[in-house]
C-alpha cells in the first residue's frame, strides 16, 4: 500500500508542477518539504496539491479521504510536513477506514 500512496503522492507533485511550469518544481522525494519555512510551496500550491492527493488515492486505491481537518491540524508535527509525513499519514487514514 506505501508503493501506492506514494505514486498517488507524486502524482499531485507532477499535477502541481505541470501547473506552476515558471514556479521553482517541487521534487519528489520523501524528505521534501510540503509546509513550513523550508517549503517552496505557497498556500495556494499546498491546497492543490491536497485536493490532487485526495483525488488521487480515491482514484487509485479506491478509498476516499479527507486530508485537511481538525485532526490533521491538531498533529504536534504538521502531516504536511514532508511527503514522508504527508504519505505516513495517508496511510493511517486508509488504515482506519478499511478497519472501521
Amino acid at each position: 500500500m506505501k508503493n501506492d500512496i506514494l505514486e498517488a503522492i507524486y502524482a499531485g507533485i507532477d499535477q502541481l508542477n505541470r501547473q506552476n511550469p515558471d514556479a521553482k518544481p517541487v521534487r519528489k522525494a520523501l524528505d521534501t518539504a510540503l509546509y513550513g519555512s523550508s517549503s517552496d510551496l505557497d498556500s495556494l500550491g499546498l491546497i492543490n496539491l491536497v485536493v490532487a492527493v485526495e483525488q488521487n488515492v480515491e482514484q487509485k486505491l479506491k478509498v476516499p479521504i479527507t486530508l485537511v481537518d481538525d485532526r490533521a491540524l491538531s498533529q504536534e508535527v504538521s502531516p504536511f510536513s514532508t511527503v514522508q509525513a504527508l504519505a505516513d499519514y495517508v496511510e493511517g487514514l486508509i488504515r482506519e477506514k478499511q478497519n472501521g
